[in-house]
């Protein structure tokens, strides 16, 4: 059985992506692509955040639907740090069970970065209390790399 599913996505709130990207589009485009699995990206941004609660309805076992598609909570964001003298960049992303994990996610992120200024935030801190933060938000909650290499 052939299964596709795309984790990594931004929405309308990212730096260079389409105004189009909605919750409606996005399950359209999944649709007519085969796509059944989406990960929402961006859950950190307020106002993404707001539309996917109020657009999304659960499904079950972690993932929430708009018409046929179905969706899995996510975000990606941007690590920066300084580790031995040199500037660090990772970009992780963060899964999430449920709504009310992403928001004490959300709550414990904005005290390293701007939330609102991106769907990506850029956060000052390292990959590992970035870890050690989201973990503590809920069961469930997943930590990984979003690239090989950032861009």
């Amino acid at each position: 059985m052939e299964f596709i599913a795309d984790f990594h996505i931004h929405s309308k709130y990212s730096r260079a992506t389409s105004r189009e990207m909605t919750v409606e589009k996005i399950a359209e485009s999944a649709q007519v692509k085969g796509v059944k699995l989406v990960g929402t990206g961006d859950f950190t941004h307020p106002q993404w955040c707001e539309e996917l609660e109020q657009k999304l309805k659960p499904a079950g076992n972690g993932l929430y639907q708009c018409s046929d598609t179905y969706f899995i909570l996510v975000t990606e964001v941007n690590n920066t740090y300084t580790q031995n003298g040199k500037l660090r960049r990772i970009h992780n992303m963060i899964f999430a069970p449920d709504f009310e994990s992403v928001h004490r996610i959300n709550e414990k992120l904005a005290s390293y970065g701007k939330l609102m200024v991106d769907g990506r935030p850029t956060l000052m801190l390292d990959s590992k209390r970035l870890v050690e933060l989201t973990l503590g938000a809920g069961e469930d909650v997943w930590v990984i790399p979003a690239h090989v290499w950032t861009p």
